[in-house]
C-alpha cells in the first residue's frame, strides 16, 4: 500500500494501550503491556518476535477469547470506531467469525474431523446472515475456487483428513473470507507448510487482502515472511512493543537493538559459513512474572546497554512520522559502539571450519532404495493374486559425504528426505543397493550392525521432546550412550556429561534438570550432546532447528558448526529453509519424490544453471528483505504418489520449463529417464534440458547487495 492510499484508508481496529494480564494463584501475571497500534482497510500489520513475547495473546486479546483466566486490565480496542473491551458475549459472538476473522496455525485444530468440509464451510454462512442451506453450499464452492482450490465440489464432500496440508489451510482460510470479514487475523498461517505451498498461500493472502480490501494482521516468527506479506511492522518482546513503523523502513533501519539482533540472526538466501556470521541473542526471554517495569526489559540481553537503561523503562522514541522504537539511544543505535559482543571469535570459527575439511570419504552410498509394501500385499501374499506394489518413497539414490563436511538435503515434504537418512542409520530397512560406512560395508537395520558402526553414526532429531524422557534428567539421559558405547572408563562418566554440557553450552546445573525444565532450544542443545556422546564421525541433523525461534536457531547453528570445527565431524543436515541450507552446508542434494535432482557444492546450487525444480524452490524461499526482486515460479498441483510415480522424469507432471526449453514441448520428458548434465566441480542435474540452456536462465533473487 502506498502513502497515498495509506492516508486515504479508514482505520479499521486501533489498539491503545492495551494490557492483558492472566490470573495466577501468586497473582496477576501481566502477559501484554502497553500495546498500541492502528489497522487500515486493506493493509497487514505485521506482529513479529520469540515464542512468549505476546503476539498470540494480543490476536486472542482482540477477539476476546483469553480462557477464564485471562483479561483485559487497561487500555481501548476499537474495531470500526466501536469499543471491544467489557463488551457482552452475545454481541462479540455476533461480531466473530462475521467482521473479525481469524485463520490459525494448525488447520487440524479449526476443522472438525468428523464433518464433512462443505457442511463446516456452510455453517459459518447460516450462522451469520439469513441463508438458506442451498445457497450457502453455492457460495462456499465459489470461495474454494477463489482459493484456487482444485476440483471443489469433490472437495466440499470430502473429511479433513482426505486432503493435504496446503488444501487444510486454504479451506480455513476460504473459511474466514466467507463472510466478507473487515478484520482477518491470521496467526502463523504457514508456518507448518513446504515452502512451496507457502508461497502459493502467501500469493493467495495477498491476492484476497486487495480483492476484498480487508484489514490484516500478519502473526508470525518468520522475518522472510513478514517481510513479504506486510505493510507495517510491529516487533514484540517480552509483552512490549519495541519498535514498530513501515516494513521497509523496519528491515532498513531498525533501531532497536532487538529488532537489529533478530535480523542479524538470519541467514540470508546465499549467504554462507564462510563469508557472513550469525549473531544469536544471547540470554532467554524473561518470564512473565520475572520481568522489571522500571527499566528496559531487554538490557539484560542487550549489546548496546548502559546503566541508564536499568534506571527507568526506555520511551517510544518517534524516529520518522511512521517509525519509532522503545530505546533510549534510537536516534543514533547505527553509530554506537557495541558494549559486550565480540566478532573476531565468532569469525575465528568460521574460518577453521573451512581448514578442518578433508576430501576422504566418511559415507559412500550407491543405488539407494527404501521402499514401502502397501496395506494390499498381504492379500498378494495370501493368495497369490496381482503384483505386489511398493511406495518407492527412496528410489536410486547415491551420495557421498567427505570427512568434515555437511550434505544438506532439501525437498518438498513426502520427498523422501527422512526416509532416505532412516534408511542411512538403520530404522528402516534398505530395500536395495550399497553402502559403506568409514570403508566398511554395512547391510541391515540398526539391530543387526555392529555396535562400533552404530557408535560411529548418530542422529539430532527435528522434535526433542519426543526423544528425550520426561522422567529421567539430562544427566542421565546424556550418560546412557557415554555407557552404552563405553566412551569413557565408568568413574569418569559424569565428568563426560558435564564436558558435553559445556561443549553445548549448557553449565554443569543442567545435569539434575528434566526436560521440562528446559526452553525448546535447551532441549535441542541437550540432543546434540547425547548424539556426541559416542564422539561419532557422522551425525545426522532432520530439521533439528525448524521449531525454534530466529535466534535460537543462529545460536543451534553456530554451535554445530563449532562442534563440527573442533572433532572433525561429518554432517548431513536436513531443512525445509533453503537459507539456513544453504549457509550450513558444504554440498547440498535436492530431492524429489524419492530421486536426487541435482547435486553439487552448495554455491553452484544457488545459481544458474538450476534444475527447474530447485529454481522453483529458490523462487518460494520468503527473503528477510522487502526490497529483494524474487521471480515468481509457482508449481502446479500437488506431489504426485511415491505408489504410482510419473514415467519418464518423476517431475514432468509440474515442470513449468519443459514446454519451452524443449522441442516437441517436452514429449521425451514423459517417455524417458532424464541423464545426468554435468556442470563441472561436481555439480550434476538430472533433465533432459542441456546445461548450455539452464545457464540462460535469469538469477532467481536480485537483491542490492548480492544476486542469487
Amino acid at each position: 500500500m502506498d502513502e497515498q492510499d495509506h492516508e486515504k484508508s479508514e482505520v479499521v481496529l486501533d489498539v491503545e494501550h492495551l494490557s492483558i494480564a492472566y490470573e495466577t494463584r501468586k497473582g496477576d501475571v501481566e502477559a501484554v503491556r502497553d500495546i498500541s497500534f492502528s489497522v487500515r482497510e486493506g493493509e497487514t500489520v505485521g506482529l513479529v518476535g520469540e515464542s512468549g513475547c505476546g503476539k498470540s495473546t494480543i490476536a486472542y486479546g482482540i477477539v476476546n477469547h483469553l480462557g477464564p483466566n485471562g483479561k483485559i486490565t487497561s487500555g481501548h480496542i476499537r474495531f470500526q470506531e466501536t469499543e471491544l473491551v467489557n463488551r457482552n458475549q452475545a454481541e462479540l459472538n455476533d461480531i466473530r467469525g462475521n467482521s473479525i476473522a481469524m485463520v490459525f496455525q494448525d488447520p487440524m485444530q479449526a476443522l472438525n474431523p468428523s464433518m464433512r468440509l462443505g457442511e463446516q464451510l456452510a455453517e459459518v454462512l447460516t450462522c451469520h446472515r439469513d441463508i438458506s442451506e442451498k445457497d450457502a453450499w453455492a457460495r462456499s464452492i465459489q470461495m474454494l475456487k477463489r482459493v484456487n482450490m482444485p476440483d471443489p465440489e469433490d472437495v466440499m464432500r470430502r473429511y479433513t483428513h482426505q486432503i493435504s496440508g496446503g488444501q487444510q489451510q486454504r479451506v480455513v482460510i476460504a473459511m474466514a473470507m466467507l463472510n466478507n470479514p473487515a478484520l482477518l487475523i491470521m496467526d502463523e498461517p504457514t508456518t507448518a507448510l513446504d515452502v512451496t505451498v507457502e508461497a502459493a498461500v502467501l500469493d493467495l493472502i495477498e491476492a484476497l487482502k486487495h480483492d476484498f480490501n480487508a484489514a490484516n494482521i500478519f502473526i508470525t516468527h518468520n522475518l522472510g515472511v513478514v517481510a513479504r506479506v506486510s505493510d507495517f511492522l510491529c516487533v514484540m518482546y517480552a509483552g512490549q512493543m519495541v519498535e514498530k513503523g513501515t516494513v521497509v523502513e523496519v528491515f532498513k533501519h531498525p533501531c532497536h537493538p532487538y529488532t537489529r539482533g533478530l535480523i542479524a540472526a538470519v541467514p540470508k538466501l546465499g549467504d554462507s559459513k564462510l563469508d557472513s556470521v550469525l549473531y544469536p541473542i544471547r540470554g532467554r526471554v524473561p518470564a512473565p512474572a520475572n520481568r522489571p517495569r522500571n527499566a528496559c526489559i531487554f538490557a539484560p540481553r542487550c549489546d548496546y546497554a548502559t546503566g541508564e537503561c536499568l534506571e527507568a523503562r526506555p520511551p517510544m522514541v518517534q524516529i520518522s512520522p511512521d517509525h519509532a522504537a522503545r530505546c533510549n539511544y534510537a536516534l543514533d543505535i547505527e553509530s554506537r559502539p557495541r558494549t559486550t559482543r565480540s566478532k573476531s571469535k565468532i569469525h575465528q570459527v568460521e574460518k577453521t571450519v573451512l581448514k578442518a575439511s578433508a576430501k576422504d570419504l566418511v559415507l559412500d552410498s550407491q543405488n539407494l532404495k527404501v521402499w514401502y509394501p502397501t496395506a494390499a500385499d498381504s492379500v498378494v501374499t495370501l493368495f497369490g493374486l496381482g503384483e505386489k506394489k511398493f511406495v518407492k518413497a527412496v528410489d536410486d539414490v547415491s551420495l557421498r559425504v567427505s570427512k568434515g563436511r555437511t550434505l544438506g538435503l532439501v525437498g518438498e515434504s513426502g520427498c523422501g528426505k527422512s526416509s532416505l537418512v532412516k534408511g542411512l542409520i538403520g530404522l528402516e530397512p534398505l530395500t536395495g543397493g550399497k553402502m559403506q560406512f568409514l570403508d566398511i560395508e554395512v547391510k541391515g537395520e540398526v539391530t543387526h550392525r555392529a555396535t562400533d558402526l552404530i557408535k560411529e553414526m548418530q542422529m539430532v532429531f527435528q522434535n526433542p521432546d519426543s526423544t528425550l524422557n520426561p522422567s529421567y534428567s539430562v544427566g542421565r539421559q546424556i550418560a546412557r550412550p557415554i555407557r552404552h558405547f563405553k566412551t569413557v572408563p565408568p568413574d569418569q562418566v559424569k565428568g563426560e556429561v558435564v564436558r558435553l554440557l559445556n561443549a553445548v553450552r549448557l553449565s554443569s546445573t543442567y545435569y539434575d534438570r528434566l526436560p521440562r525444565q528446559l526452553s525448546g532450544g535447551e532441549k535441542q542443545r541437550v540432543g546434540i550432546a547425547r548424539a556426541l556422546a559416542s564422539r561419532p564421525d557422522l551425525i545426522i541433523c532432520d530439521e533439528p532447528v525448524s521449531a525454534l525461534d530466529v535466534s535460537v536457531q543462529a545460536a543451534v547453528i553456530n554451535l554445530l558448526l563449532e562442534i563440527q570445527n573442533t572433532f572433525g565431524t561429518s554432517m548431513i543436515f536436513i531443512a525445509h529453509d533453503l537459507s539456513v541450507v544453504r549457509y550450513f552446508s558444504d554440498d547440498i542434494a535436492v530431492m524429489y519424490l524419492g530421486r536426487i535432482v541435482e547435486i553439487g557444492p552448495a554455491d553452484k546450487i544457488y545459481e544458474p544453471p538450476y534444475h527447474p525444480y530447485t529454481e522453483a524452490l529458490l523462487s518460494a524461499v520468503p527473503i528477510a528483505d522487502p526490497e529483494a526482486e524474487q521471480k515468481e515460479i509457482r508449481l502446479g498441483g500437488n506431489v504426485p504418489s511415491a505408489l504410482n510415480p510419473p514415467s519418464g522424469c518423476y517431475f514432468h507432471t509440474r515442470c513449468p520449463r519443459r514446454k519451452d526449453m524443449l522441442p516437441d514441448g517436452g514429449k521425451i520428458c514423459a517417455t524417458d529417464i532424464p541423464p545426468w548434465q554435468q556442470n563441472g566441480a561436481g555439480h550434476r542435474i538430472l533433465c533432459h534440458i542441456s546445461i548450455e540452456k539452464l545457464m540462460e536462465i535469469e538469477p532467481v533473487i536480485h537483491q542490492k547487495s548480492k544476486s542469487v
